[in-house]
């Protein structure tokens, strides 16, 4: 029985870190940066969708953006998709402890 009370706790923080990582990926501004290239001038465009129809939100030329604006969104690029992997990996470890725990004594 010790070994289920380990699992049932490992289980317990599983689920708990998946809410947080749901949390945080809430947390951050939806979509991403792109950037579009007319008559050889660069245009930054926010780029996502809204109940399933693509969005793209001119944000201004690509000279005229802070080198910080651009970084943010990169930032927010990788952290979504860092999130997004943990994110993966939990729901994948969750699925093996609750099978785990199903099992006959």
């Amino acid at each position: 029985m010790i070994i289920k009370d380990i699992l049932n706790e490992e289980l317990g923080n599983s689920l708990r870190m998946k809410d947080r990582y749901e949390q945080e990926l809430s947390k951050l501004p939806v979509g991403s940066l792109a950037v579009r290239n007319i008559k050889g001038n660069k245009y930054a465009y926010r780029i996502y969708r809204d109940n399933g129809k693509f969005v793209a939100e001119y944000k201004g030329r690509l000279s005229e953006m802070s080198e910080q604006e651009i970084a943010k969104w990169r930032d927010v690029k990788k952290k979504r998709a860092s999130y997004r992997s943990s994110l993966s990996q939990l729901k994948k470890e969750i699925a093996f402890l609750k099978r785990a725990l199903r099992g006959k004594e």
